[in-house]
């Protein structure tokens, strides 16, 4: 189903009608930005992935970008003479007698796009570290998601709200912060009961969302066990009904992890994406000691218990795919399957790290993402994307591995052709994502042309995003949030956090999870 350039919309054949910007915006509303640098990452007869184009603009109607391109005097001039009052000015301000765009000191690029994370760790970071993954999982995710649902009509009267509600602002605010506009969350345990919660949190962010709703019925926390495989189906059916078409946000499939759902239950899921046209979403060979106890209890690997059940194709995506043996690499190649990198969590967490280089040698798709707080501690994409080529160029002893224009394609287009949506790039008829990087910065001076992709990869902390468009909004304006109130979500956020390690310390032990059950 092809994009109509001039909406928002998803190309999932019976899934969403196209998004309305998250306020009401007039069609004669523009944004103009000017600035030292910008990188479109398009491929058109003009630009090229590595284009880098100096005093660059990008002029938005309404939710879309309109035009691209390098600037000049009488560019300038015939955007506010047609724009007029109607125009937004990123950096600057509208005067009648403005005869250039403002220039900011700063490089423009496409909002980036995480394919891989989870919202509710936002208020977890820090938490159960020097631990492998089904300890981590079992030591604080179990337990604070069973925290939230345990105490949660306590909780909802202290905050007046949900809890859930209160992690998943943070983690918008989060994504915003670090120049992430759109991003597919996987809502695993007890949180695939609170999608309501999170559709709320996105859209008044304005940013966009795929909800990969999660299931388990074995090999898990047996409190949120869906058993018949039933219980998921139902649960899908519903949050499609409830939301399908509701602004920036999708709901798909997102059975938890391969070794926590049984054959049945992910046929059943992956029946309900072919029939409704959307993706599937699932954690697959993570961490090795798992992987390997998964190996022997099943006597297959987790890939090919994928390929066994029909649940390997296009539309599939596999969240981390640490350990993989040379079979499971070529039955992913053949099956266009689609791998999301998360380098943060799985060092952190002692997972290993995938041979990406491998992978995209064979043509497998691979996007870099930054996985939940809880595990990877921010949502720095730039350092995730930083990390991911520093391994492999190591591992390889290759320092031309991974260059900077590759790693912005993997956490932009990649990413947004996985994700099957119309973003990912400047270019006109694409959705109006901008990500501002400010150079005023010291770690960023000296930058030039010639530098700027390299600095923004191996120079910048994350902290230097000063204005991000979602949608054609300005979510973050000047370092200022201007859809969530910062102050309060944060300090809901510190309290609930405080609530949460006060309840830890009497609540009853969890070990169920995959290896660590035994």
């Amino acid at each position: 189903m092809p994009i109509h350039p001039r909406c928002s919309s998803h190309t999932f054949s019976k899934m969403a009608s196209p998004a309305a910007p998250v306020r009401p915006m007039p069609k004669t509303q523009f944004m103009a930005v000017r600035a030292d640098y910008v990188i479109p990452m398009s491929e058109t007869p003009e630009h090229t992935r590595d284009t880098r184009l100096e005093d660059g603009y990008v002029l938005i109607e309404g939710a879309v970008i309109r035009e691209v391109g390098q600037y000049t005097h009488e560019i300038g001039q015939r955007i506010l003479r047609e724009c007029g009052h109607s125009l937004t000015i990123v950096g600057g301000t509208y005067s009648a007698d403005l005869s250039d765009l403002p220039k900011i000191r700063g490089c423009v690029l496409p909002g980036f796009v995480k394919a891989h994370g989870h919202d509710h760790e936002a208020t977890i970071i820090g938490l159960c570290k020097d631990v492998p993954l089904t300890q981590w999982l079992d030591g604080v995710i179990n337990v604070f998601t069973g925290f939230l649902n345990e105490k949660r009509e306590e909780l909802t009267r202290k905050f007046r709200k949900s809890p859930n509600l209160v992690a998943y602002r943070k983690a918008r605010l989060d994504d915003i912060y670090y120049g992430i506009t759109t991003s597919l969350v996987h809502h695993c345990n007890f949180n695939k009961y609170h999608v309501p919660e999170i559709v709320e949190a996105n859209v008044s962010a304005g940013t966009k969302m795929i909800i990969a709703v999660g299931s388990q019925d074995r090999n898990y926390d047996p409190r949120i066990l869906d058993i018949p495989a039933q219980t998921a189906v139902d649960r899908l059916d519903d949050y499609y009904r409830r939301f399908n078409g509701t602004p920036l946000t999708w709901v798909i499939p997102g059975p938890d992890q391969v070794f926590s759902n049984g054959p049945e239950l992910l046929r059943a899921q992956k029946q309900w994406a072919r029939e409704h046209g959307t993706l599937i979403h699932i954690h697959s060979a993570e961490e090795r000691n798992t992987t390997h106890w998964f190996r022997e209890k099943y006597g297959r690997t987790e890939i090919e218990y994928l390929k066994e059940i029909g649940f390997l194709d296009s539309n599939t995506m596999l969240a981390h795919q640490v350990h993989s043996t040379d079979g499971d690499l070529e039955l992913i190649r053949a099956t266009g399957t689609n791998i999301v990198h998360n380098p943060l969590a799985n060092t952190i967490l002692g997972s290993g790290m995938p041979n990406v280089i491998k992978m995209l040698q064979m043509g497998i798709p691979v996007a870099i993402s930054t996985d939940g707080s809880g595990s990877a501690d921010n949502q720095n994409i730039l350092a995730a994307a930083r990390l991911a080529a520093q391994y492999q160029k190591a591992l390889y002893c290759d320092a031309s591995l991974l260059p900077a224009h590759k790693l912005l394609e993997m956490i932009t287009v990649v990413p947004a052709k996985m994700l099957r949506l119309n973003c990912g790039e400047l270019t006109p008829g694409k959705d109006a994502d901008l990500t501002i990087i400010d150079l005023t910065r010291p770690n960023l001076t000296p930058t030039t042309r010639t530098n700027v992709l390299e600095n923004l990869i191996w120079a910048s902390d994350g902290s230097e995003v000063r204005w991000v468009v979602a949608n054609g909004v300005l979510v973050k304006d000047n370092y200022n949030f201007t859809t969530l109130d910062a102050t309060e979500v944060l300090s809901e956020v510190q309290e609930l956090h405080s609530l949460y390690q006060e309840y830890a310390k009497s609540a009853r032990k969890v070990i169920g999870t995959g290896a660590h059950q035994e």
